[in-house]
């Protein structure tokens, strides 16, 4: 791209003395009325240094060799004295110089503001620096602006166009007051702001601003531009505004895409797949589009037909000033034709319609609704492929007065979404795993036996955290000469191997209780179990509860051993709940094989419950375990009276953080008359 050149005529009716030179010889290529004034006549081609005479002479030329040569602005705020040529009086000023690019070639531009009045009053001089130094300032901004035209606003909000260029950026004849005609050219989301700058820079004494929006150009879409605005202030009264404006689309966009990828390391630190994609969403809302939701591809399990295929909402974000989203609640739809089109072409779709009137199939219907409500008049369908997989559908959408996105616009929304596929792909891949791990879990946490004179009910939940399933198990199976076995343990981890672990750990623990005699304990299964563990490398950190419980006439005994798990949980049918704790507790497996373990016993009438559970049942992050033990007596207690199944969802309902896997087995005593199980 060629570098864009100062066309300096836009300094003709400028207050301030401005001149611009060419060359390495500084030759005078241009001066404006201003400059005459303050100067005298002064030929054009001729350099510097041959139109001005004296002793101040070699410092002004040193200036313009410095500015020249490393492109530097420089500033000279003492007031210089040079004899005019042909002139007898003396001329005192201060000025500025900076380097610019015109049709002369490279140059310097030089503004000067006459002081010859004042020089002479010592009070005034740090006054007359201050003043004179702020308006250099300004016009040095107005200097550096690579323009694409530039304009003059007046207090009564009339404008001249100095430099063309409104109509062929617009396609729009200038407009010579800033009505609301000329406000419909600015992109509906920016004129407040923009007008909210002209109010504050008007306010009190005017001050210079900058301020990017964007602007529809000839084409239709719209662009970002900056205008550079600094006032022009006469004794004490504003004058005029100059504005130098600038296409800066390709800058913005370069930098809108770095911020925007700086901020996706939020998004490869989410642990949830949930909480990746509202990242990725929440980046691109307001600057990007109005609201964008997020859906997780799957094909119908039942058919794998790629027309069947299934997105479940996962992730939403809205700007402000648009109505309130539907809750997340596992939002799935069959995608329609057009949506099966962006998926299977893998190219972004722009639907447009009338206000709220959102074609069907295209998002759920609690989706159109909410677009309908906020009056929603484009769709981009933006479909994300994840390790060769089209495995989300991003749609953005356009609400209310926007205008849709144009190609550029749809480009950059899917740069940036494409661009967190690695952190997305992370994801999906800690979401694949944690799917492996619980079919896994699933299969091998087989259902209880069916006991007469019992109730025997299990629960499984695994945690929401993406990556974390965890090596939570039960166990429930009979043993030979009619005892029943119960076992609730967890494998430390929270991945694949802690899973597999456990499955291991709860085999071997099944054939060691099935093959012991009638004579051994659970503290036995448990010490046989650690050794085993320990001899065959499956070891690793690991806590269990183990029972053994027989009948007795219309109750049962049970027989337990604790390796460093949370106690069981006794509820009786009349009386008070209580935690079956030992004035000794065990270590936890695979800490201490040799160590001896202990066998403790507690009897179990008609009605009563006994409740096995793991730590996710009880444990949140930075409360004492104490907290979560007193909770779950509470909740217990409060819903003893119904059923098993009815106590285990009452119970799994009341954990404030469901981070963690929670495996629970709960047994109950069946009454001699029946009662409820």
């Amino acid at each position: 791209m060629a570098e864009p050149q100062l066309a300096p005529e836009v300094f003709d009716r400028a207050i301030v003395a401005i001149a611009l030179t060419a060359g390495a010889e500084h030759r005078l290529a241009y001066r404006n009325e201003a400059f005459q004034e303050l100067f005298g006549p002064r030929s054009l081609g001729v350099p510097v240094g041959e139109l001005f005479a004296g002793p101040e002479q070699e410092g002004v030329v040193r200036t313009l060799d410095l500015v020249l040569a490393d492109g530097s602005a420089r500033q000279v705020t003492t007031p210089a004295v040079l004899d005019g040529a042909g002139d007898t009086d003396h001329r005192h000023f201060v000025y500025s110089c900076s380097p610019v690019s015109s049709r002369h070639g490279p140059g310097v531009l030089i503004a000067a503001i006459d002081t010859t009045e004042q020089v002479h009053s010592t009070q005034d001089a740090e006054r007359l620096s201050a003043e004179r130094l702020h308006a250099l300032e300004r016009y040095e901004a107005l200097i550096t602006a690579v323009s694409q035209l530039v304009w003059v606003a007046r207090p009564d909000r009339s404008m001249t166009e100095l430099v063309s260029g409104w109509e062929r950026l617009t396609g729009h004849p200038w407009r010579d007051t800033m009505d609301s005609a000329w406000l419909e050219l600015v992109h509906p989301r920016d004129r407040e702001g923009l007008l909210e700058q002209w109010t504050h820079a008007s306010a009190g004494e005017p001050s210079k601003f900058e301020h990017t929006y964007r602007l529809r150009f000839a084409s239709g879409e719209y662009r970002h531009i900056t205008a550079r605005v600094v006032p022009v202030v006469r004794d004490g009264e504003l004058v005029e505004w100059i504005g130098a404006t600038s296409d800066v689309e390709d800058r913005w966009r370069t930098r809108q895409r770095e911020r925007l990828l700086a901020a996706s390391v939020v998004v490869t630190e989410s642990s949830r797949p949930e909480d990746a994609f509202a990242a990725v969403a929440e980046l691109v809302v307001p600057d990007l589009t109005d609201a964008c939701t997020v859906f997780l591809l799957s094909a119908r399990q039942s058919t794998g037909r790629p027309d069947e295929t299934i997105g479940t909402r996962i992730a939403s974000a809205a700007r402000a000033g648009l109505p309130p989203l539907p809750a997340l609640r596992e939002q799935t739809f069959r995608l329609g034709p057009t949506a099966l089109r962006a998926v299977a072409e893998r190219t972004p779709v722009l639907l447009t319609f009338p206000p709220g009137e959102v074609p069907a199939g295209v998002v759920p219907a609690e989706s159109a609704r909410w677009l309908a409500e906020a009056h929603a008049t484009s769709l981009t369908l933006l479909p994300l492929v994840v390790d060769g997989t089209t495995a989300v559908l991003a749609a953005a959408a356009t609400c209310q007065d926007g205008p849709p996105p144009g190609a550029e616009d749809v480009e950059l929304l899917r740069d940036v979404l494409q661009r967190a596929q690695s952190a997305l792909g992370r994801t999906l891949e800690l979401q694949r795993t944690r799917q492996v791990a619980l079919v896994l879990q699933r299969a091998m946490l087989t259902d209880p036996p069916t006991v007469p004179g019992t109730g025997i009910t299990a629960r499984y939940q695994p945690g929401n955290r993406a990556a974390e399933v965890g090596g939570d198990w039960y166990d429930a199976f009979l043993l030979p000469g009619g005892r029943l076995a119960l076992t609730i343990g967890d494998v430390s981890g929270h991945d694949l191997t802690a899973a597999t672990t456990m499955g291991q750990l709860r085999a071997m623990l099944r054939s060691l209780a099935y093959n012991l005699t009638d004579d051994q304990t659970p503290a036995d299964v448990l010490t046989a179990l650690d050794r085993a563990a320990e001899g065959l490398g499956v070891g690793t950190f690991a806590t269990a509860v183990h029972l053994h419980l027989t009948r007795t006439g219309p109750g049962w005994r049970t027989d337990w051993s604790n390796a460093g798990h949370p106690p069981p949980l006794l509820l009786p049918a009349t009386g008070e709940p209580r935690f079956l704790t030992a004035a000794e507790a065990d270590v936890p497996l695979c800490v201490a094989p040799d160590r001896q373990r202990h066998t403790h016993r507690a009897e179990l009438d008609p009605g009563d419950t006994l409740l096995l559970y793991t730590d996710g049942l009880i444990e949140v992050p930075g409360e004492d375990l104490t907290t979560g033990l007193d909770r779950l007596l509470a909740a217990a207690r409060h819903a003893r009276g119904g059923s098993l199944d009815d106590l285990c969802d009452h119970l799994l309902a009341q954990v404030p953080d469901t981070r963690d896997d929670i495996a629970l087995l709960a047994f109950r005593a069946v009454r001699p008359s029946g009662g409820r199980t």
